[in-house]
């Protein structure tokens, strides 16, 4: 048996909420969890304090699954052909920052934000894609091992409930040993909760997005 790879074209979805004022505005741009949609990371976006004055931009993965409950959703890969999806996902990416910054007035001040699997996504996005991040934004997911941080992510906001079942303790301390390492600015957030956001975690995060506008740049 011969295994090949042919590319061939598909269409990626994504969702926008426009910024509450006139004028360039800064980028966030989120990745869902695995088994959800581009509105569970666009809802989860638009509830962080402050995000009003961000151009909101949430984009679901290539590749559509059922989750246990029957409904569709959407995952960023599997461990099959992982190298080949992650190129895939990371041009992806790019392209839909390309096209915002073609049709929309935004300025350089680009934030990563990425929930449970969708953690990867950001950091590969921050990491490997085109567009240096002013700000990275973690929750309930770690930093993929095999990836050298460095600054190009700009600050990073890393965040974990407490009773978190799937995103432990102990990564959490890996990943901020990881960041001290490579000496960059970051703050953590250990909220009273499971694998998911709640008010605690939306005000960290919403304090997080003012302290990047306030310096975009490290």
């Amino acid at each position: 048996m011969r295994e090949h790879l042919i590319k061939t074209s598909v269409s990626g979805r994504y969702l926008l909420h426009m910024p509450s004022r006139s004028g360039p505005a800064p980028l966030l741009v989120g990745f869902h969890g695995y088994g959800q949609t581009a509105e569970d990371e666009f809802d989860l976006l638009c509830s962080i304090p402050g995000t009003e004055n961000w151009l909101c931009c949430s984009i679901e993965a290539l590749h559509p699954v059922y989750t246990s409950k029957g409904d569709p959703g959407s995952s960023w890969m599997t461990s099959r052909d992982r190298e080949q999806r992650i190129e895939e996902n990371v041009a992806y990416v790019d392209a839909v920052i390309e096209r915002i910054r073609a049709l929309y007035y935004v300025t350089e001040t680009l934030c990563f934000h990425g929930f449970s699997q969708g953690s990867g996504m950001a950091c590969r996005a921050a990491l490997l894609g085109t567009y240096p991040a002013s700000g990275l934004m973690l929750i309930g997911g770690d930093i993929p091992p095999e990836l050298p941080v460095s600054a190009s992510i700009g600050r990073v906001h890393i965040a974990r409930g407490s009773s978190d079942p799937l995103y432990l303790q102990e990564q959490l301390e890996q990943d901020c040993a990881r960041l001290q390492d490579a000496a960059l600015p970051f703050v953590t957030c250990n909220f009273t909760g499971l694998h998911g956001p709640n008010d605690e975690y939306l005000q960290s995060a919403g304090e997080f997005l003012e302290e990047v506008l306030r310096h975009p740049s490290l």
